[in-house]
This record gives structure tokens, C-alpha cells and sequence, in this order.
């Protein structure tokens, strides 16, 4: 099998190779014909099929891949987060795409080896760039890209930062990466049908974020939950942690079989024991026994929720991000 990819060169680097997505053939010759009809920038050139991204089928028509409990660097090359993709009837949704272009591009690739049907819809459950930022060439291909409300401003006002932190840290894997376009946002709950099989979105208040997005397959009663379920990988906040909480008191009475988390393992739903929660409860209560003390914020990011910390990879990093925010938001409360 073969693919087109178009060279794109700038001054004083060397040319990146970027998948056009939909010119694959089982020949060679076969993709040298269908180059003859694509007109983007850059230079055609057709090559062997690239690398897909790992996925496994957790239920009929739902694949997922889970990404590494790490921070983004060159080894790991961004792919740090949970995506999937759901296959209908007509049409194929993907949920989240990963922090790079590269990472979509394999997410491409991981849909084409199981099936030809076209890309209809890439849902973003929120704005974190791990899981947005290789959402651009999919949309090449036609999708559609969706989120919550306010999702594209959350998008447009960070982009800089996201770029340049993801670069910084990923490198030369991180050629190509653009921020997304999102085309529709979600104000309320949404029906998506892809042919003999609908998903049910839904937006959030402010819980992991301003904007996150669920994604329920009723067929299979598969519940992606992006950032609001974290697996072994520590909790980041980004949003509210009453928020938060009260989300998974709404998440625990979901029909559904099982969850896929934003990081981490496929869970079975509900579970007996959630260790987020008691992360999540004892980043409220410390803190606010830390208000109540009089205690210092830059004191108190270091003390408070230290001891559920050790249930989790990385909480010496995000630990103390999340207290800081808690702070800020509960010295007002």
C-alpha cells in the first residue's frame, strides 16, 4: 500500500512530509495517477504507508488507543492521551486527536486499516492541546470538527502557548502541528448518527474545563469521558473542583457499561472504587482546612493533598498546580 504525502520545506529546515488523507492506493503506479487530481501546497510525492497508531477493540465498533502516562517529550513524540473512534454504518467518529499532526495522521492510518468508510465528525472533549491538536488533518479528509460551547475561543486564546509549549517539548515530532478549526459547538445535548448507530454528546459545567464533552455509543453503552475521568495518570484542573465533583456524581448515574478515561485505563462503570473522587475531595477539603489556618498559598501547594498524591504518576508536577488553583477559587468562596 501507498499514500500521498506533500512536502512542505521552509527556510533553513528540512522538508516535512504531511499525509494527504483519502490518496491511498495498493500500487505505487495507483497513487501516482490519483496525485494527478489533488491540488494543496506543496510537493506530491507518494510513499509507503506510514505508521498507524496501536488500537483495540473494546466493544463492536469501538476502538481505542491509549497513550503513555508520561509528559510529552521526544521519545513518547506527544502521544500522552486516550483517543478512540467509533464506527457506524455510514460514517466513522473520531474522539480526540492526540497532541500532534503526526498523531493524527496515525489515527488516519488506524481507521483505514479497519475500515473504508469516510470520517464524518471529530469530537474534542475539551481544549487540552494532547488531545486537540492533531485534530486538523482529519478535518482535511472532510470531518467535521466538534465541541462544546466555547470550546474555539479556549482554543484561539491558548494556541500560542499550546504551540510553543508542545514544540518545546516534543520537537522535531511536532512539525506540521496547527490548532484546530472547530466548525460546530455544542450548547446542549446532541445527537450524532453514523448510520444504524448514534452517539449522545453532551456538555458539561465547568468541571476538568470550561468545555468538556462527553460521548456516549448507546449501541454498546461505551462512555468516552475524556479529561473528566483520570486513571493513573494525577488529575490536572483546569476548571472547578466543586464542579468537577458534582460532574462524577452525574458520571456514576450514566447507563453505560464502560469508560473510557482521558488518561489512563478502560474502566468498568460504574466502578466500586473511583480514586479521583478522593483525590478530587481531598483537594477541596485540604484546602480549605488551609484557608481556614491561614495558611500561605505558596505553603499550602506544597502540603495540601500530598497523601492521595501517592496514588498517582506525576502528581509532583500537577499536585501543586491543582492547589493553586483550588486556592485562588475557594479564598473567595
Amino acid at each position: 500500500m501507498f499514500e500521498l504525502v506533500a512536502l512542505m520545506c521552509e527556510d533553513s529546515a528540512p522538508c516535512q512530509p504531511h499525509l494527504v488523507p483519502g490518496f491511498e492506493a495498493a500500487t505505487l503506479a495507483e497513487c501516482q495517477t490519483l496525485a494527478q487530481g489533488w491540488s494543496g501546497d506543496g510537493t506530491p510525492e507518494c510513499r509507503p504507508l506510514g505508521p498507524a497508531l496501536e488500537v483495540r477493540e473494546i466493544a463492536p465498533g469501538v476502538w481505542v488507543h491509549i497513550g503513555a502516562i508520561e509528559e510529552p517529550d521526544p521519545e513518547n513524540a506527544g502521544d500522552v492521551a486516550n483517543l478512540g473512534f467509533i464506527v457506524g454504518g455510514d460514517s466513522v467518529a473520531v474522539v480526540d486527536s492526540g497532541g500532534t499532526r503526526a498523531i493524527g495522521e496515525q489515527m488516519w492510518r488506524a481507521i483505514r486499516q479497519v475500515t473504508p468508510l469516510p470520517i464524518s465528525h471529530v469530537i474534542l472533549t475539551h481544549m487540552h492541546p494532547d488531545h486537540v491538536l492533531g485534530a486538523s488533518v482529519l478535518a482535511e479528509s472532510g470531518a467535521e470538527i466538534v465541541g462544546a460551547e466555547g470550546l474555539a475561543r479556549a482554543i484561539s486564546d491558548r494556541q500560542d502557548s499550546y504551540l510553543l509549549r508542545m514544540q518545546q517539548e516534543i520537537g522535531d515530532g511536532f512539525a506540521g502541528t496547527t490548532a484546530p478549526v472547530v466548525a460546530r459547538e455544542l450548547a446542549e445535548p446532541t445527537q450524532i448518527d453514523l448510520g444504524g448507530r448514534v452517539l449522545e454528546l453532551a456538555p458539561w459545567p465547568l468541571a476538568h474545563t470550561a468545555n468538556d464533552l462527553t460521548v456516549v455509543d448507546r449501541k454498546t453503552r461505551t462512555l468516552f469521558a475524556g479529561d473528566l475521568l483520570f486513571d493513573q495518570h494525577c488529575p490536572s484542573l483546569d476548571g472547578s473542583v466543586v464542579g468537577w465533583q458534582e460532574a462524577l456524581t452525574k458520571l456514576r448515574a450514566l447507563d453505560v457499561d464502560r469508560a473510557v478515561t482521558g488518561h489512563g485505563r478502560v474502566l468498568d462503570w460504574p466502578p466500586d472504587d473511583l480514586p479521583l473522587e478522593r483525590y478530587l475531595q481531598a483537594l477541596e477539603t485540604q484546602t480549605r482546612a488551609a484557608l481556614d489556618a491561614g495558611q500561605r498559598l505558596a505553603d499550602a501547594a506544597l502540603t495540601v493533598a500530598q497523601d492521595v498524591s501517592q496514588e498517582w504518576a506525576l502528581c509532583g508536577t500537577y499536585t501543586p498546580r491543582n492547589v493553586t488553583i483550588t486556592f485562588t477559587q475557594l479564598e473567595w468562596d
